[in-house]
């Protein structure tokens, strides 16, 4: 392995200094783009389904493309990847902040996830090369502690930023970031390059995407469509029996090619840790996103919370969480990473559960403190033993390939959460509406109810409006209204609004909590460390993984 000069003097926590403001600013935009849903909503008049596309065109593409950008790496280098990705991704916010409406957005925020895609995977080969084995828990302790802290400052910044200054410079903040990490990356971290050529499986790429694409899509548009006909014959069950199809396919098309550079080779699951793993990430994203989603438009739709007051409220979580994760990384060099991480899902999932317990339309924004508590300390009891115990085994010359599939199963999970909690939400909501907006409609005169609740019943189909000050859809009302039983009217709305989507919430909280405790009990199936296999992995000689060239 030849190095030159300037990158023999690389310092290692200087390049890990680079790849976390890269991951920073990743993290960040997703946790402020949370906080400013409701304010993106009413500002783009948009509905819950489109918005769930704002979250979505980031997050699909960042899942379909994560395994391919690990390997475009292996054949072009990490550095190159990670630069070119930056790039795109500030372009990206760029567009984001710029757009006028919500197709604009959804399309700028699909570029935005093009350039996480293209740079989050190169991490990883960059600390199996640079760091020795006894020292990579350090590292990966330091991105999990910088994750929490993007984690905190994202419903707390984003919420000042949205109530000060408006949804748009959520996005405007990345354009700094952006330049300073891509100037970093171009001054400090050293060029790795592959000592073999590698091959890009195309039709897998295309396999995979559609696939990802045609489940996503009849999840969050399926309410709109009653979870019938889209056009002619295509209907939603069809469009997402052809997504799982295609995804199929691409496991079989995986399976022919395990000697011709598979997107996915099958060898790195024969390590059972790494599984597990997997699962336990897919777990977590799924149940991060399954509870950030519909709580901070809970706090700000139905409690009635600033952008920064809902972040205020949330703080607590990712706060305990930065506690937490040092102690969780100094204990993982004393006891096995599993009985760390089997207690910290034990207790996000107890967090999650009394959160859940405490939602109702009426209920104080300081009440939901201690399980938000619980859940960050248990949270930071998570991220390092996953890692440590997924990579413990890992070979460095898998290392590109494996954390594309590690981040794309964690990513998988956030977006079927945005999805599949999305949808999930939207028909408990639009059951919840239906049957509050019947209960309320005894107030009103005869003649104005049954407008008053088919106003609420056609919501879903029309767009199902979650914004601040919103009731759910437009509200309908007779010809010769007074203005007297209009305002009661649109008082009952908000009520109707505010009861039913408390009502909605609650159950819907119930599917990331349940996959947390399968997660969970999922970590009892760890195994120990073998001696031998630990004594090859800290051997010198495997701890680059390619050539550092000029």
């Amino acid at each position: 392995m030849a190095i030159s000069n300037r990158q023999a003097q690389a310092s290692p926590w200087a390049v890990l200094g680079v790849l976390m403001l890269g991951s920073f600013m990743y993290l960040l935009d997703l946790t402020i783009v949370n906080i400013a849903i409701p304010s993106i909503l009413a500002g783009l008049h948009a509905s819950l389904d489109q918005i769930l596309w704002v979250l979505n065109a980031y997050s699909l593409v960042f899942a379909a493309l994560l395994i391919t950008s690990g390997r475009l790496g292996d054949i072009f280098g990490p550095r190159k990847l990670f630069a070119v990705g930056l790039a795109m991704f500030t372009l990206g916010s760029a567009g984001s902040g710029l757009a006028q409406d919500p197709t604009w957005l959804i399309g700028s925020r699909a570029l935005q996830g093009v350039g996480a895609a293209l740079a989050s995977p190169q991490s990883l080969p960059f600390i199996t090369s640079l760091f020795p084995a006894d020292r990579r828990g350090g590292a990966f302790a330091v991105l999990g502690m910088m994750s929490g802290l993007a984690v905190l400052a994202g419903p707390t910044v984003g919420g000042f930023i949205v109530t000060q200054w408006g949804w748009r410079w959520i996005f405007y903040l990345n354009i700094p970031i952006g330049i300073v990490t891509l100037a970093g990356a171009l001054l400090v971290i050293p060029d790795l390059r592959p000592g073999r050529r590698h091959r890009l499986d195309l039709p897998g790429v295309a396999l995979v995407t559609a696939g990802l694409l045609g489940v996503v899509f009849g999840l969050i548009e399926g309410q709109r469509y009653s979870w019938g006909t889209v056009w002619g014959w295509v209907s939603i069950p069809l469009i997402i029996a052809a997504g799982v199809l295609l995804l199929g396919a691409f496991l079989v098309s995986q399976a022919l090619r395990q000697d011709r550079e598979p997107l996915v080779p099958f060898a790195l699951f024969k390590d059972r840790n790494l599984t597990l793993m997997a699962g336990v990430l897919a777990a977590l994203g799924f149940a991060m996103v399954g509870l950030y989603l519909p709580l901070t438009i809970y706090f700000q739709s139905v409690l009635g919370l600033s952008a920064l007051a809902a972040g205020l409220t949330l703080a607590p979580q990712p706060l305990a969480m930065m506690f937490s994760s040092p102690i969780a990384a100094g204990l993982s060099q004393r006891v096995s990473g599993k009985y760390l991480l089997l207690p910290g899902l034990v207790m996000f999932a107890a967090g999650t559960g009394y959160i859940d317990w405490m939602a109702r339309a009426d209920a104080g924004r300081w009440s939901f403190v201690p399980g938000l508590v619980v859940a960050g300390i248990g949270l930071g009891f998570t991220w390092v033993p996953a890692f440590s115990l997924g990579t413990r085994d890992l070979r460095p010359e898998l290392a590109g390939v494996a954390s594309g599939i590690f981040s794309t199963i964690q990513e998988l999970g956030a977006v079927l959460a945005s999805a599949a909690v999305g949808a999930l939400l939207q028909n408990r909501l639009a059951l919840a509406l239906h049957a509050q907006a019947v209960q309320r409609a005894t107030q009103l005169p005869a003649p104005v109810r049954a407008s008053f609740v088919t106003s609420f019943n056609t919501a879903a189909q029309n767009g199902l409006a979650v914004g601040q000050g919103q009731t759910g859809g437009s509200l309908h009302a007779p010809a010769g209204v007074s203005a007297q039983v209009l305002g009661q009217m649109q008082r009952l709305a908000e009520t109707v609004f505010t009861h039913g989507f408390a009502d909605a919430l609650r159950p819907t909280l119930v599917l990331p909590l349940a996959l947390i405790l399968l997660a969970a009990f999922s970590c009892l199936a760890v195994k120990s460390a073998a001696p031998q296999r630990a004594a090859a992995v800290a051997r010198p000689e495997l701890l680059g993984a390619g050539e550092l060239v000029s």
